[in-house]
């Protein structure tokens, strides 16, 4: 829910967390349930098993404006349906095994690239068993210090700081992904302190780059807002978004109809 300071004027929005951290061993995300899951819904190529990957392929991504060099094992990287075609197609540069993506972000892809290899990306999805929640690895540091999490990414394209799980979870639709786009939804459900411009935007960015038929992060930002309908009513960012309209406040005011229905359901019921 929002944060909200009788002396501030500040439109962000806070997570209640459970209390203090407890400086206990936890499981990360990928022990628990990405590594399996993604070993039983991603096919693996049939010439090895995942340890035999380092002797496969070298394939240099060229990625953003800036052209930034990654690497990646041919047997990972094909592990996402897209890249699988571009390595049996013709879009790939046989000589230097060499493939541009001129249009991505360096900050994500690195995050995509980390999950294939890893089965999560910084900061990882920690499990607290003592208290039985997720946790974001650093989440308790102060936003600035050294190893700060940091929750958005600038994006030329729009020109904006937008949330970067939502940048990950539209480029896992991208590149076929299902099981990252599970985890970096559930990664934005944890965090805190956005502000309200930058929650609108990276919505507008969701509804750009995800199908008609998404039915998780698009009801996910509806959900938030909802929620949260006390701040946004005040913000200005958000008049000037509903002046601009588009098919996000659509299902907006479809979403919050139904919501008054449920509540006027439950209260017209008998006790």
């Amino acid at each position: 829910m929002f944060a909200r300071k009788p002396s501030s004027t500040s439109e962000s929005f806070t997570k209640h967390r459970p209390g203090k951290t407890i400086a206990k061993q936890k499981r990360s995300f990928r022990d628990n349930v990405v590594a399996s899951k993604r070993t039983e819904r991603i096919k693996r190529p049939e010439n090895g098993p995942l340890g035999s990957t380092l002797t496969s392929p070298i394939i240099t991504l060229v990625v953003g404006p800036d052209s930034r060099l990654f690497a990646c094992h041919e047997e990972i990287l094909t592990l996402s349906p897209f890249f699988a075609g571009i390595c049996r197609g013709q879009f790939l540069e046989s000589s230097t095994k060499r493939v541009s993506l001129p249009k991505e972000l360096p900050e994500v892809f690195s995050s995509v690239l980390e999950f294939l290899y890893k089965g999560d990306y910084y900061p990882k999805l920690l499990h607290n068993k003592k208290q039985n929640s997720w946790e974001l690895e650093d989440a308790t540091k102060t936003a600035g210090s050294k190893g700060a999490v940091e929750s958005t990414v600038y994006h030329p394209g729009s020109g904006q700081m937008l949330l970067k799980d939502t940048l990950v979870y539209c480029a896992a639709e991208y590149y076929g992904l299902d099981e990252l786009k599970r985890l970096a939804l559930r990664k934005q459900g944890l965090q805190s302190g956005i502000q309200c411009a930058t929650i609108l935007a990276s919505a507008r960015y969701a509804y750009a780059n995800t199908p008609e038929n998404d039915s998780k992060l698009r009801a996910h930002y509806l959900a938030l807002i909802i929620r949260s309908r006390n701040t946004f009513k005040r913000s200005g960012t958000m008049q000037m978004e509903m002046e601009t309209g588009g098919k996000l406040f659509f299902d907006l005011f479809v979403a919050m109809a139904n919501h008054i229905e449920d509540i006027s359901a439950i209260t017209k019921s008998p006790r």
